[in-house]
């Protein structure tokens, strides 16, 4: 193992298969101590310089602490001292709730372009104290708010498939620095798909978990995150990794009120589990949504592949309760509720986003937070009678499915625009959608608080990916990652990363 004085010098081609290789095995690698935590982050660093440019993954590199922290792990390897799971391992944090003391943290608001916390989020610091070497930020839209990483502050982020279209959201910039190889896992942040929306725009794969497994001392109000129910969630090149991800971070936290105990379940033990009998109801539409053909067409050939694997897949007769708009409208006020919220926080804290900095923000999200203005209790009870009757029909499909298959979104590309509001289509095939998030399947759950994922499912005619849903009752979390691994090995995906490094450099 090299010396943090006498790192390797490692050519193009080494940097580029380490920094492609799963977590998992870089983690075993740096164990039996064949791997120096420090030329595996030093390589890392090497690529982000070299990539994220062209991407505007990363927003904040902190070069010379990772260095630090991947020096220290070596000196605790060198005593036999293992921190955890991840040790040694460099991972990327997302640039909205996940502070880490002393680094940047913009939420992708230009007011905050300076401002740099003195605390370290609960899951950043569990991360980091299981092994976990911090690279730095990635970017995100302004707190979170939309399905696309774009904001006025740092531009938008693109997906490593085809620069200019744009990575997803929110937790973009993590899903390209995976799928460039800028980083070995990634953590997300999902309200209403921003795990699984760039994970399914950018080849990788974003889980969300049940709601509560993960846990987030949210202040000052510690109810904030069930309303849609968020969730921090691991994002990954491979459902093993994961996996490995998840076991780091879920767990109880006192201060967090919705949160439940760890079961002891292993995660990484559930993707090798044969998913022979488990039943799932396959939903094209996800009970209503359009989705473009091309999409339905890559997913269709997923669902013959988990068929294949010995899962029981039928297509029942799912419509929604709902009007797809206004499930979108129902989760649109929600998050204006959340920002608004947000901006009462900080002033409260001395900083008025509605006063100067507010002409800073997108119109878009100013609209959101002023729909909130002169809502009353009243009116935030009845939304959650709307979503009672949405959970209650998914709870219908989980009285007779393990799983419910759908795609993760209705279209596989979105257009970066360059004045820091790049939305997605207004239209699909011919139905009118919201912009902001109408063109995701996703947030249906983040009303139920049901475990999915999104694993990269094909690629369409003109090379982007599409990503597969595969959602799971509560607390079955094994249920979809077993599916979700067998899949993945029926499809090996792997080789994509290695396209891009190739066809890019």
């Amino acid at each position: 193992m090299s010396t943090p004085e006498t790192p390797s010098q490692a050519s193009s081609a080494e940097i580029n298969e380490l920094c492609l290789t799963p977590a998992t095995e870089l983690a075993s690698r740096i164990r039996r101590r064949d791997l120096s935590p420090r030329e595996l982050t030093a390589a890392f660093l090497t690529r982000i310089e070299q990539r994220n440019p062209a991407l505007n993954a990363f927003v904040h590199v902190a070069a010379d602490t990772a260095l630090e922290a991947a020096a220290e792990s070596e000196r605790q390897l060198v005593r036999g001292h293992l921190a955890g799971p991840l040790h040694g391992v460099p991972i990327a944090i997302k640039d909205l709730f996940d502070y880490k003391a002393g680094m940047p943290n913009t939420f992708g608001v230009t007011a905050f372009r300076e401002y740099v916390p003195d605390r370290t989020a609960r899951h950043v610091a569990e991360l980091e104290g299981l092994g976990a070497i911090v690279l730095g930020k990635t970017n995100t839209p302004e707190f979170g708010h939309k399905g696309l990483t774009d904001n006025r502050l740092f531009g938008p982020t693109s997906t490593p498939f085809a620069l200019g279209k744009n990575a997803g959201g929110s937790s973009g910039g993590s899903a390209a620095a995976l799928a460039d190889g800028l980083c070995a896992l990634a953590q997300g942040s999902d309200g209403g798909g921003s795990v699984r929306i760039p994970a399914s725009l950018c080849g990788v794969v974003g889980f969300k978990p049940t709601f509560g497994r993960v846990s987030d001392a949210v202040r000052p109000d510690a109810f904030l995150c069930h309303v849609p129910y968020m969730s921090n969630g691991p994002m990954a090149r491979t459902v093993e990794d994961c996996a490995l991800m998840l076991s780091c971070m879920v767990g109880d936290d006192p201060r967090d009120p919705t949160s439940v105990p760890h079961d002891g379940t292993d995660f990484q033990a559930a993707t090798r589990r044969n998913p022979t009998g488990l039943r799932a109801a396959y939903l094209p539409t996800l009970g209503g949504f359009p989705v473009e053909p091309g999409v339905r067409t890559v997913v269709d050939g997923a669902v013959a592949a988990l068929e294949g694997v010995g899962i029981h897949v039928d297509r029942p007769d799912f419509r929604l309760p709902l009007p797809h708009r206004e499930v979108t409208d129902l989760w649109v006020r929600n998050a204006g509720a959340i920002a608004s919220t947000v901006v009462e926080a900080f002033a409260a804290e001395g900083l008025d986003l509605r006063g100067e900095p507010w002409d800073d923000l997108p119109p878009g999200l100013r609209a959101m937070i002023e729909r909130t203005d002169g809502r009353t209790l009243m009116d935030g009870r009845r939304d959650q009678m709307v979503r009672t009757v949405l959970y209650d029909a998914v709870a219908d499909l989980f009285d007779r499915y393990d799983l419910v298959i759908s795609p993760t979104l209705a279209v596989a590309g979105c257009d970066n625009a360059d004045d820091g509001w790049t939305v997605g289509p207004d239209r699909i095939e011919g139905e009118e959608v919201d912009p902001v998030l109408g063109w995701c399947l996703t947030h249906l759950f983040n009303f139920t608080g049901h475990p999915a994922i999104s694993v990269p499912a094909g690629l369409t005619g003109e090379g982007l990916p599409v990503g597969l849903q595969i959602a799971g009752r509560r607390y079955a979390d094994v249920d979809v990652l077993s599916a979700a691994a067998a899949f993945e090995r029926a499809r090996p995906w792997s080789r994509h990363y290695r396209t891009i490094a190739a066809t890019r450099r």
